[in-house]
């Protein structure tokens, strides 16, 4: 077991540093001088010359590429060209902000999706088990945009006026000291995320109940709640994982959609400020931390499927 998690570990690095350099040539590409989008059409070539000096994009390419790199393995994120502060600075306040968001969703949306995937599953062709698919269905149709404007349009504007639509917590001050403003935002994701987990885990929990093993069980006289909960969950878990996994790997990409529309301070508001502006050691260090959060779930996915699959832990001790 530990050799297949060093190998995912390997793999992870690999899938990072291709990253690195995709993020890399997507800059490049980007339209327009960097340097008079920050500085504004108004600026002295003087000014422009001192501007492109300081962002290295005199230097040739490869160079430039290396040294990014370089400090990214060291924690050297850069100096902002719109800010002129360190970029790190900049990360660590809004990534704080969106690692709030993405805990406080996850918390909600993971229990909430095995516990009902698990009830409908029990209760398979039954009138709740057809509420739950119906409803999960249409749920996972809806983009987070949709959703996030509809519950503005509940609790905000048309019908009840009782949550802030917007994040509007004066600079300085963390987001959390507002708690009523996080609500739509985490709600949001929840209702995104939560719809895919049920609908696997109801599967994936049918298929279990209707496995030998668990008939087996249940002949030798194991209560039914002792088969679910000792047999029947445990073997349902381990492909649901990885339904979390992508799901919450998602929450580091979608979440830049809901942060914008609730503008909300994270790192999806930032990398929209950032695009806007050009500033792109602030665009680049954004995008890899999105992409090694997606990685690092789907590392840990890996791990718990592991652990709670019997198959892999005994083709991994081979």
């Amino acid at each position: 077991m530990l050799r297949m998690i060093v190998r995912r570990l390997l793999v992870s690095l690999l899938i990072l540093l291709a990253v690195s350099l995709l993020v890399f040539v997507a800059v490049l590409l980007l339209p327009g001088d960097p340097a008079q989008a920050v500085l504004g059409q108004q600026a002295t070539p003087e000014r422009l010359a001192a501007l492109r000096e300081q962002m290295h994009l005199d230097e040739p390419v490869w160079q430039r590429y290396l040294s990014w790199l370089g400090g990214l393995l060291v924690g050297d994120l850069g100096v902002s060209a719109a800010t002129g502060g360190p970029v790190s600075e900049l990360v660590g306040e809004r990534a704080g902000a969106s690692l709030l968001l993405m805990l406080l969703a996850s918390v909600v949306s993971v229990p909430v999706g095995i516990l009902v995937g698990t009830w409908s599953a029990l209760r398979r062709g039954r009138a709740g088990d057809h509420v739950v698919t119906g409803v999960s269905l249409v749920l996972a149709a809806l983009p987070e945009f949709v959703v996030g404007i509809g519950l503005i349009a509940l609790f905000s504007t048309t019908v009840l006026t009782v949550l802030p639509s917007v994040t509007m917590a004066p600079p300085g001050e963390p987001v959390w000291f507002y708690p009523a403003q996080l609500v739509l935002p985490v709600l949001t994701l929840v209702l995104v995320v939560t719809p895919y987990i049920v609908r696997m885990m109801r599967a994936t929990m049918s298929e279990v109940l209707d496995s030998g093993h668990v008939e087996m069980a249940r002949l030798k006289g194991v209560p039914e709640r002792q088969v679910v909960r000792r047999h029947a969950v445990p073997q349902a878990l381990a492909p649901v994982a990885q339904v979390v996994a992508i799901q919450l790997a998602w929450l580091a990409g979608g979440i830049v959609v809901v942060e914008f529309l609730f503008r909300y301070p994270g790192v999806g508001q930032a990398l929209v400020d950032a695009v806007a502006n050009r500033d792109v050691q602030v665009v680049q260090a954004l995008t890899m931390l999105v992409a090694v959060v997606y990685v690092l779930v789907n590392l840990l996915a890996d791990v718990v499927g592991i652990v709670t699959n019997p198959k892999l832990r005994t083709e991994g001790s081979r």
